[in-house]
């Protein structure tokens, strides 16, 4: 075969790549106009709507929010969103309580490892708001675990229910990253990064870690866990002595947490909401919960089905690849109030 046909045949397989690149390019943006447009047909608005749990007084309330599974935001909402927390959601159901006057107690109720320090750092901030602006209480009850940033969202909570087996504590910071530069070095392959100053790859998985980066990332963290103890301390009212001592990372189960300090009763969901309304005379208080756009059946049932009818349906990999955009890559890992690591 001569050079000229050479020639020819990889020009017409750039030309077949390309215009395979092309095509799945344009049918990604197909997909996503489509799925937008299904989600605001079907998912309509997504303002907070309202569901009576337990009914009672209209005129004095009791918000249910529910925090279940890793706090972070994962950039999916409405019709095909992943399930599981959804940050946007839950921080509309936060103003939604604020805005609400009838509005006269809340139970927060806990299963999470934790999660993202910025999300995880903007509940509490509401938390603390709505207790200081509408002097509503508050009572958390962790439910199979309620670790790290999960114990962070509940430690301002006026009183904090757990029980005997409930995973609490890991009171921490956690930044987790994989370094390869030895293997890259014995297979021959060289980080050639250019950077405008020597920490600026700061936490990068392809060169040795020096010590300058442990130190400035060690005190990174140790400033975001000093945040953590304070929180824990002004919440419990302890001081930030003994809370160190409790908070080196370690877990508790909720027998142990009421014994050191870190959870005030043993007690199910449905025990700390009878002791909220008992102490704080809401006995006729209706129960409420909230939900953002469609109903719980569409999002799992019809928008799933019909997502894969149409074959827009996020595949498990898109949701996987967001979650871990969300905590971090190896190239830059996240700081993070969550038990186990990322």
């Amino acid at each position: 075969m001569n050079k000229r046909r050479w020639v020819a045949i990889i020009i017409a397989v750039v030309l077949l790549v390309f215009s395979i690149v092309s095509s799945s390019i344009t049918q990604k943006s197909e997909n996503e106009k489509q799925m937008g447009q299904i989600n605001e047909l079907l998912y309509g608005n997504d303002d907070v709507q309202e569901q009576v749990e337990e009914a009672g007084t209209s005129d004095q309330k009791i918000v249910k929010l529910v925090v279940e599974g890793t706090i972070v935001d994962d950039g999916t909402s409405g019709l095909f969103s992943s399930g599981g927390y959804n940050h946007e959601s839950f921080m509309k159901q936060l103003a939604a309580i604020k805005a609400d006057p009838q509005v006269k107690g809340i139970l927060l109720e806990i299963n999470s490892p934790g999660g993202s320090v910025y999300e995880t750092a903007e509940i509490t901030r509401a938390l603390k708001d709505i207790q200081k602006d509408k002097k509503i209480p508050i009572y958390a009850t962790m439910e199979s675990q309620a670790a790290s940033g999960g114990y962070y969202i509940a430690a301002s909570s006026d009183k904090i229910f757990a029980t005997e087996d409930t995973m609490t504590g890991s009171i921490g910071v956690i930044m987790s990253s994989m370094n390869y530069s030895g293997l890259m070095e014995k297979l021959g392959i060289a980080d050639s990064t250019i950077k405008s100053g020597a920490l600026k790859d700061i936490g990068s998985s392809s060169r040795p870690q020096t010590e300058q980066d442990k130190e400035v990332l060690q005190a990174f963290v140790d400033s975001m866990y000093g945040r953590f103890v304070k929180v824990v301390a002004e919440g419990r009212k302890m001081n930030e002595t003994d809370v160190r001592k409790l908070a080196d990372g370690r877990i508790y189960d909720g027998a142990q947490a009421v014994d050191n300090g870190l959870v005030d009763e043993i007690g199910y969901p449905d025990q700390a909401l009878q002791a909220l309304k008992k102490d704080k005379k809401l006995s006729d208080a209706q129960v409420v919960t909230y939900t953002t756009g469609a109903t719980n059946f569409i999002n799992t049932w019809l928008g799933s089905s019909l997502a894969e009818f149409q074959g827009i349906k996020p595949s498990q990999e898109d949701l996987v690849k967001k979650i871990v955009e969300s905590v971090g890559t190896p190239q830059a890992p996240k700081a993070m109030y969550l038990y186990g690591g990322e």
